[in-house]
Formats: structure tokens, C-alpha cells, sequence
């Protein structure tokens, strides 16, 4: 099958951008990063085609979506990944991103039978919609994350005065809590209206909304914090150490609202 081909061969270029990762944690090295990120540019050329194809051999982006949860997940953190690159050319946010896409990335690509809807649904527009901008919500979310370890970890290499392994080509503090605050103000409108359309679909579908379903009482709390998140930054005028560790609880809540979709009656991921 194409589509897993291609996803394979996007694997292996994003284990360069892991092995990236782990180096970087213990010292530098100009010469990987500089490999990283050309192995992650063809990397989400071969992910795009890979999703392209499954589009092109299902006649359905929502269904197309849903069979690869885990590969266009980690396609559009690749793609908030790059954009951050492209506004701040550093490319120390991939310590964090990098594994996280390799591991998405190496579910999808392990030749089980595709994910999907136990609902015919999968055919209404509606659907279509709430995947696209719940997991790029998603994806913003993670990279958010991404960028408030990168300040933990930064914020403690300074008051240590450490200096080396990744720590001494990390960006300023502000830099940091920048992507992070950018990611998170463009992820929550995605995520509010990925949340709206979903609700849409399960009207329609079930004729009403089991707000008792984990998976939905789990993704409104992930709303919650995310909201609580948005809140702090804008009105309290929270950054910095603060700011990074409310976004790692929104992202523990991220994860395991994801795992819910394996659990949930309403909203439920099974083998085709």
C-alpha cells in the first residue's frame, strides 16, 4: 500500500530528527541540527504525500483522516514545527518534537489495519471539519509544550550556570515563552471550533451529546484548561515558569483525553 510506503520512508527521516534530539541533550552539534532539519523538510513532503494518496484512495478527507489519527497528528505538529522555524530559525524546539512525531509517526507506520469511526458518519462534512481543527488545535498544543520544557529546562541551566550540551544554544527566555504564547493563541480558536463542530456531528448522529462519555467530559476539560491557559496569559499577564507548567498540565490532560477516543461509546477509535 502507497500510502504506508510513503508514511515509512517519513519515518526514517524523522528518526534523523530523533537522533537529533537525544545528541542534543548531552552537547552540541551544528553539523546534526543542520541534517535534522533537511531530513525533517523531506519528511513532511513524503507525510504529505502519504496523506495525499489516502485521500486519493478514499474519495473522503474525513475518512482519510481518521484511519491515520496518529500520522496527521504528527504531521501538523511537524507543520507548526517548521512554521517556528520559519519565524524564529532555531530549530531547539525539535529536542521536544522530535520524539513526539517519531513516536506518532512509528504507530501509524506499523502496518496494523487502519482507525476508524464505528459510524458511518465518517461521510458528513461536519466530521471532516472537527478532525482538522481539533488536531491542529492539537498540534499547536504540543508544540506549546514543547517550548514550556524548553523554558524549564533553560531557566534551571541558567540559574546553574550551566553552558553546555543543548542548553548553550538554546534561545533567550523570551524567545522561548514567544513560541509558546504564538502556538497557544493560534491553537485555542482551532480547538474551540473543532469542539463546536464535533458537537454538530454527535447531535446529528446520536441526537444528542453524552457530556458523561469520557472522551467528551475529557475534551472539555482539555477546553477548560486551555481556555484557563489563554485566560492567565492575556488578563493575570502570566509567563514565563508559571506559564510553562499550566501548559504541561494541559498537555498530560491533551494525552489522555487522546487515549479516551480508544474508551469512549460516542466518540471511539476500532480496528477496521
Amino acid at each position: 500500500m502507497l500510502t504506508l510506503i510513503w508514511l515509512r520512508v517519513a519515518l526514517v527521516c524523522y528518526a534523523v530528527g530523533l537522533l537529533y534530539a537525544l545528541v542534543a541533550l548531552s552537547k552540541t552539534s551544528e553539523v546534526l541540527s543542520k541534517i535534522a532539519l533537511h531530513a525533517s523538510y523531506l519528511g513532511i513532503i513524503f507525510h504529505f504525500v502519504s496523506l495525499t494518496e489516502a485521500v486519493v484512495q478514499t474519495g473522503q478527507l474525513a475518512s482519510a483522516s481518521v484511519h491515520n489519527a496518529e500520522s496527521l497528528l504528527a504531521f501538523l505538529i511537524m507543520a507548526f514545527f517548521m512554521l517556528a522555524y520559519l519565524v524564529y530559525k532555531t530549530t531547539t524546539p525539535g529536542i521536544v518534537v522530535f520524539p513526539i512525531v517519531f513516536l506518532l509517526t512509528f504507530v501509524a507506520a506499523t502496518g496494523q489495519q487502519p482507525l476508524v469511526f464505528n459510524s458511518d458518519v465518517v461521510k458528513k462534512g461536519w466530521l471532516a471539519v472537527h478532525i482538522l481543527m481539533i488536531f491542529t488545535g492539537y498540534a499547536a498544543l504540543f508544540l506549546s509544550f514543547g517550548a514550556s520544557i524548553l523554558y524549564l529546562m533553560q531557566e534551571r541551566a541558567l540559574k546553574s550556570k550551566s553552558g553546555s550540551g543543548a542548553f548553550s544554544r538554546l534561545p533567550a527566555l523570551q524567545v522561548i515563552d514567544d513560541i509558546g504564547s504564538r502556538s497557544l493563541m493560534l491553537g485555542f480558536p482551532f480547538m474551540t471550533l473543532g469542539l463546536i463542530a464535533g458537537s454538530v456531528v454527535a447531535q446529528s448522529t446520536y441526537g444528542r451529546i453524552d457530556v458523561l462519555d469520557p472522551k467528551i467530559l475529557l475534551s472539555v476539560l482539555m477546553w477548560a484548561v486551555y481556555l484557563l491557559m489563554v485566560f492567565t496569559r492575556l488578563s493575570a499577564g502570566w509567563r514565563g515558569r508559571r506559564a510553562a507548567l499550566l501548559a504541561s498540565a494541559a498537555f498530560a490532560t491533551a494525552v489522555v483525553a487522546w487515549m479516551a477516543n480508544y474508551f469512549s461509546g460516542m466518540h471511539r477509535f476500532v480496528s477496521s
